[in-house]
């Protein structure tokens, strides 16, 4: 077991990425704000690396934690723009079942990470993988509050050059301050989200 350094984690590294983008894919300037889109990841060692366990419990219990780290890195890295849509993915080493990523996205990860975006309702989108290092992985976005505001379906693709490692998962929280650049495919509008429930 490697030496944990982050409660009973033990975290090689972290990463962080923004991107903004000021003009669309046929050169249309903004429509307003630029799109600021955000990544936190951590690799982190994976103690069931090869084995099988009928209980990931000791991969949840301390998670929150863990998601309140992550919490405090978005809200760090974005400073005061406003969070609007997010996404959170897992890529797991060769060694890992994807399972063991998964366990680092349950709700109890998960609920600091809304708390630190201003108390998200919607559901986070999620998707994972296994894979070597370099593997890119299309991590979902979607607004914070309300699942169906249209103009906020996006992606943003991600790889670590050094991970995941075979015995390690890369957990992924990724974040947008608005949504696509001239969206106009209609749907449920941004401003009617006040006082939507989304879909929790």
């Amino acid at each position: 077991m490697k030496e944990a350094n982050f409660g009973p984690y033990h975290i090689r590294k972290w990463f962080s990425f923004q991107e903004e983008t000021l003009a669309n894919e046929s050169g249309k300037l903004a429509d307003g704000e630029p799109v600021y889109k955000y990544v936190v990841a951590a690799a982190i060692h994976n103690p069931y690396a090869g084995e099988y366990s009928d209980s990931l419990e000791s991969l949840i219990e301390a998670s929150p934690e863990l998601g309140r780290e992550f919490g405090r890195r978005i809200q760090s890295l974005a400073g005061d723009r406003p969070i609007e849509s997010y996404g959170k993915a897992c890529l797991v080493g060769a060694n890992c079942e994807y399972e063991h990523g998964n366990a680092f996205l349950t709700n109890p990860a998960a609920n600091p990470v809304r708390d630190a975006v201003g108390g998200a309702k919607s559901w986070v989108p999620s998707t994972g993988k296994r894979g070597a290092p370099g593997v890119v992985i299309d991590v979902p976005l979607a607004h914070k509050d309300a699942l169906y505001v249209r103009s906020h379906y996006d992606t943003i693709s991600i790889s670590f050059n050094d991970g995941p490692a075979p015995d390690e998962v890369i957990i992924i929280w990724a974040f947008a301050t608005r949504g696509r650049l001239h969206a106009r495919l209609g749907g449920l509008a941004v401003e009617d989200v006040k006082g939507e429930d989304g879909l929790v």
